[in-house]
């Protein structure tokens, strides 16, 4: 009884291995690549930051002072053809001035000697032709606060394919390339992955507390916008 027990032991553990060994001899190839995609657009709209910064010794008089300046700068945008919709009041601040003394004796405490009230708009311009005008325009009527623009593309869904396509294209270049050169053959796509798409921006160009001449435009160079795509493609190596 026991000579049948530990034979029918050693019958499962041959067969367990065997089993394993198939397993691992049936583990397929693979071979695995990423490929990129870059696309070069130029932009066709453009976002920046206008504002008005306001000093009185009360905090009303410096609120009267920003809502008039900051009202005419609305203005202004909505004259150049800006919509509504694409003006965003971004950030409002009342906050006060404070004197610091100093005496033989040592640091007196903060006091108030007035306020500071500050009002933002962010602005999405669509047509870059008037993009300079429309900086001059704020200035003149009163921003003294301008950060911007940034530039970007609206419709950015159909570079961003082409990226995608450039990449698969790249990625299936490269399997074909190893396929040759190592002697082996591809067979069917195992597993696609993407894994990253970006938009890189162009630097800002900044404008803060600056007087600008009315009579010359601002000058804007929008330059280019990079798209790339990765994608990660598996395939199995066909038996040969």
């Amino acid at each position: 009884m026991r000579k049948n027990a530990l034979a029918l032991v050693s019958v499962l553990v041959l067969s367990c291995g065997i089993a394993a060994t198939g397993a691992l001899a049936a583990e397929p190839r693979i071979l695995s690549l990423t490929g990129t995609g870059r696309v070069v657009a130029e932009p066709d709209m453009a976002t920046l930051t206008a504002g008005v910064v306001s000093e009185a010794d009360t905090a009303r008089a410096a609120l009267s002072d920003n809502t008039a300046r900051m009202t005419a700068v609305i203005d202004a945008f909505k004259q150049a053809g800006i919509p509504a919709k694409d003006l965003q009041t971004a950030n409002f601040s009342v906050q006060p001035r404070y004197f610091h003394e100093r005496t033989d004796t040592g640091t007196k405490p903060p006091r108030i000697v007035g306020y500071t009230v500050q009002n933002q708009v962010v602005v999405t311009v669509r047509d870059l032709s008037v993009l300079g005008a429309v900086l001059d325009k704020s200035v003149d009527v009163g921003a003294n606060t301008i950060s911007g623009p940034v530039f970007d593309i609206a419709d950015k869904g159909t570079a961003t394919d082409e990226a995608r396509r450039q990449a698969s294209a790249d990625a299936l270049h490269k399997a074909e390339l190893y396929a040759e050169a190592l002697g082996v053959t591809l067979g069917p796509i195992q597993s696609i992955s993407e894994m990253d798409v970006s938009v890189p921006r162009p630097m800002l160009m900044r404008t803060a507390a600056v007087p600008m001449a009315a009579e010359a435009a601002v000058p804007i160079e929008g330059g280019e916008i990079d798209l790339t795509a990765q994608v990660n493609i598996t395939w199995t190596l066909a038996d040969q």
